[in-house]
């Protein structure tokens, strides 16, 4: 009988010991899978914020839904087709900002020190014809630290240009530079070999000796350039503008000279401008913003497009 005890003993022991590991392992593999959804969740939602960050999602004028708002486009930094300033950008900026009917008004916020007189003139070109497709949405223009040269060239446009006392503004003027290394290369006796199909075609090439008929024809291309833009501020300020001696001789002048010899109309900022002028302080971006993804794209493209080049000169049958 004691035999029969203690065998029933044992075998409640094993089977209690065999029912704690299986729940063991039970709860073990609960918190496995539990832990497996969760890397899961987490994996899933850093992939979704790389595809933001990389793709970045941003459309002009996001948050559209606000009845009434300030539209804002920011043209920063140098003005060039290859740079964020370029005309295709800020003009697609600025027709989204116009064409919204919830718009107040719009302001082009300028912090640029200038570029390409080509991309400048196409905006300018395009707020005037944005300005006569909707007349009686107000335009400003707010200057930041600097709008100089292709920057007051867009500028001259608004109906408006407001700035900071410190602000620089002007640089009216066209500038072409580059180097000479003929002396040095008479020093080094290096001879420079050029051949061309045209007798200018290799104008101001530092490395041949200058050349004062081609000097005096890019001087009156320059003149040229320089009198269109003369001609756009003229056009742009009127009467605003002052009899002033050095004004159109690429001199540049603070926020504070330019009030007065009326390059500009007095001090505001984007905040001052929605709240007071328009009387619309919720301010919305609508500049286009290039994103990751068209950065690497854009550089893939200049590399490629320089090794064809390569490749095409060092073939056989160009050489």
């Amino acid at each position: 009988m004691e035999n029969d005890k203690s065998m029933n003993a044992n075998q409640n022991w094993e089977r209690q010991a065999l029912e704690h590991l299986l729940l063991e392992n039970l709860k073990e593999t609960r918190k496995a899978r539990r832990w497996k959804a969760i890397f899961r969740v987490l994996t899933l939602l850093v992939f979704i914020g790389v595809i933001i960050a990389v793709f970045d999602f941003h459309l002009p004028g996001h948050g559209i839904g606000v009845e009434k708002h300030t539209a804002l486009v920011t043209l920063e930094g140098e003005i060039s087709s290859s740079s964020p300033a370029n005309a295709s950008d800020i003009n697609a900026s600025l027709t989204s900002a116009f064409e919204n009917e919830h718009s107040a008004g719009v302001i082009l916020q300028i912090n640029s020190p200038g570029g390409s007189p080509v991309q400048a003139g196409m905006m300018n070109d395009e707020i005037h014809r944005l300005r006569k497709l909707y007349p009686n949405k107000p335009f400003y223009v707010v200057v930041e630290d600097i709008c100089a040269s292709g920057g007051y060239y867009v500028a001259v446009a608004g109906d408006q240009i407001l700035v900071d006392k410190a602000s620089l503004v002007g640089s009216i003027g066209v500038i072409m530079e580059g180097f000479g290394f003929t002396g040095l290369m008479d020093k080094l006796g290096v001879t420079r070999r050029m051949i061309t199909s045209g007798s200018n075609k290799g104008m101001l090439d530092p490395f041949s000796k200058e050349n004062p008929q081609q000097v005096e024809m890019v001087k009156t291309m320059i003149d040229e350039i320089h009198q269109q833009f003369i001609t756009v501020v003229k056009e742009g300020r009127g009467a605003r503008l002052k009899d002033t001696p050095e004004l159109f001789s690429g001199r540049i002048w603070n926020g504070e000279q330019a009030v007065k010899i009326g390059l500009v109309d007095g001090y505001g900022t984007v905040d001052s401008v929605a709240r007071d002028i328009l009387k619309a302080p919720d301010v919305l971006d609508y500049t286009v913003k290039e994103n990751f993804a068209e950065r690497v794209a854009k550089r893939f493209g200049a590399e490629a497009g320089t090794a064809a080049g390569k490749a095409l000169v060092n073939a056989p049958g160009l050489k």
